[in-house]
């Protein structure tokens, strides 16, 4: 272990699907690592092995160095603090900072002479000295960039991507002076096999992260936006894009529901910032309003379809399959799926839902949404497979089987295989 991994005292601020492998992965070549989450079934959770996001296996939890507590007198003492908090967005689609700001007065009390505070969380350009470091200074009485310092890495995990991981993905840092960029780097380089990026500026590394995903929303919108074109012409866009992929620079996006804690807000983080400083963005806007749309798009289409089936909707029995953001993970943040069922209940169908990963409270709670059992998915007259999770996949005929004879079967992502689909039913993807 270096000089540095046993001066360097961290304190990750937030356990969730970024802060928790950040910590373990400090944890394993750092002598003092601390993980604070204000949840206490969080850590309660993880103290006994069990990490709902799936992301830290049992046998990496039992076997951590890492200490966990929700009291936020664990973060006394660090030199290092690395804030891995939600930057979610309000009803009216602006920033909300609370969790950011609250996570700033958690760690404030503790802050000692040379501590770094590095923002994770996607965040507008500016926002770690802007709002961060302000709120740092009110709350603990010193002076940033001279008692205390910033910085910024921002996070680039992909929940339930087992190939992309933490370390396996080039790091950028960024610091508020060139001590403190060293610093940073050399921090996070003990843990990143892939590489550390060097960003000239905070605002400039703050900025490369929310285009990342803002780039994929805006390409996705536009899949979605042919989709709904094509499905006007007749015309399938699975085949058309098939086509189109042959040649070599053709971008290999595909339509689909876009919700979750990135990529459907992180755009709305770059847009209020264009809009402080005078500029209305449209494309970046537009692909917003086009993919915020696309579960009442899925919904209506199954209801004309039901309707020319000659099904009747008043005694319709349909099911959604998925509730999740994306295949494969527990996360219901900023899922469209609920925007499905939502559509569906206007046309007086109370439908069925089911996953097999989230949690029946949080579906509840969240968007009171009632998870069904997958025995009740039998004789529908409609069913929607709105996230193509594995154990659905691996059914092979099951989800065909559920449906009544002239039926509608909904594959949103195109997952199904023909060997998977009825003969007998009415089949339809995006």
């Amino acid at each position: 272990m270096s000089d540095f991994l046993v001066q360097e005292r961290i304190a990750v601020v937030g356990l969730g699907y970024v802060g928790l492998p950040v910590a373990v992965a400090f944890a394993r070549v750092a002598e003092h690592v601390v993980g604070y989450d204000i949840s206490r079934r969080r850590v309660e959770a993880l103290g006994t092995g069990r990490d709902g996001t799936g992301e830290i296996s049992s046998s990496e939890l039992s076997a951590t160095r890492l200490t966990i507590s929700n009291d936020p007198k664990c973060l006394a003492n660090a030199t290092l603090y690395i804030l891995t908090v939600p930057t979610p967005v309000d009803k009216a689609q602006r920033p909300d900072f609370t969790p950011l700001l609250s996570a700033c007065r958690a760690v404030a009390p503790h802050l000692t002479a040379g501590a770094i505070v590095v923002l994770e969380s996607t965040v507008f350009p500016g926002a770690t000295e802007e709002i961060c470091g302000p709120e740092l200074e009110h709350a603990s009485g010193l002076t940033c960039g001279r008692d205390f310092f910033l910085g910024y890495s921002p996070e680039r995990i992909n929940p339930g991507d087992h190939v992309h991981r933490l370390e396996t993905i080039v790091k950028v840092v960024a610091g508020q002076n060139m001590t403190t960029l060293e610093r940073i780097a050399t921090a996070y380089g003990a843990i990143i096999h892939a590489g550390i990026h060097r960003a000239s500026s905070i605002r400039v590394a703050e900025a490369a992260k929310v285009i990342e995903n803002t780039q994929r929303d805006i390409n996705i919108a536009l899949m979605n936006e042919l989709a709904m074109i094509f499905e006007r012409l007749a015309i399938s866009t699975g085949e058309v894009l098939a086509a189109a992929a042959t040649k070599w620079n053709f971008l290999p996006f595909t339509p689909g529901l876009v919700g979750g804690h990135c990529i459907g807000v992180d755009p709305y983080y770059l847009t209020a910032k264009a809009e402080e400083v005078g500029y209305r963005p449209e494309i970046i806007l537009a692909g917003r309003r086009i993919n915020d749309g696309m579960g009442r798009f899925v919904a209506q289409k199954a209801v004309k379809l039901m309707v020319e089936m000659g099904i009747a909707l008043s005694t319709a029995r349909v099911g959604v399959l998925g509730l999740t953001f994306k295949e494969n993970v527990p996360d219901l943040r900023n899922s469209r799926v609920p925007d499905i069922v939502d559509e569906l209940r206007s046309f007086g169908i109370r439908a069925l839902v089911h996953d097999p990963h989230c949690s029946a409270h949080e579906a509840k709670h969240e968007y009171g949404i009632a998870l069904d059992d997958l025995s009740h998915f039998k004789k529908l007259q409609a069913l929607i497979l709105a996230v193509p999770h594995d154990t659905y996949l691996a059914k092979d005929g099951e989800i065909g089987r559920m449906l009544d004879r002239g039926g509608v079967l909904v594959d949103v992502k195109r997952a199904l295989t023909g060997a998977q689909i009825p003969d007998d039913i009415r089949h339809w993807s995006l």
